[in-house]
């Protein structure tokens, strides 16, 4: 991989990362019922942890010369994580959570080789970084997913 490749990577998952948070932060608004409160509770933790994501991502570019995107280049990709027409209706949301967490993590592993390959340090840390805090997240909603009752 080359350098151009990690910025390509950078800049993608940077563009993710925000659209993590505007998915995350409207779930947490619109869920309504019983289970959704610890749900709730959790993406509001993790919408500041995703705009931390795209901070660091975002200032990674700026180091190597290249400026973060605006809203222009912005394409949504989360589909699964739409705010469900029913409120209630929790377990879409942890299943798209989960979706988003998956596809976090092989971008991060992505970003990470190709910053092994580029030899990048810097980059490296940043995707290892992320990549805990992604595993992290996984966890908690994988958990979530277990205890929800099954209707």
């Amino acid at each position: 991989m080359t350098s151009d490749e990690v910025t390509e990577l950078l800049t993608e998952a940077y563009i993710d990362e925000l659209e993590t948070v505007m998915n995350y932060l409207t779930n947490a608004i619109v869920l309504d019922g019983v289970h959704a409160e610890e749900v709730k509770a959790s993406l509001e933790a993790d919408v500041e942890e995703e705009l931390e994501h795209a901070r660091l991502l975002g200032n990674r570019l700026k180091q190597l010369d290249h400026s973060p995107p605006g809203s222009e280049s912005f394409e949504a990709q989360q589909s699964s994580l739409q705010p469900p027409e029913d409120t209630t209706d929790v377990q879409s949301v942890i299943d798209g959570v989960l979706e988003a967490e998956d596809n976090a993590t092989k971008r991060y592993r992505s970003l990470l080789e190709a910053a092994r390959e580029a030899d990048d340090p810097v980059t490296e840390d940043v995707a290892v970084t992320i990549l805990a805090d992604e595993a992290a997240h996984h966890t908690e909603f994988r958990g979530f997913k277990k205890e929800f009752p099954q209707e």
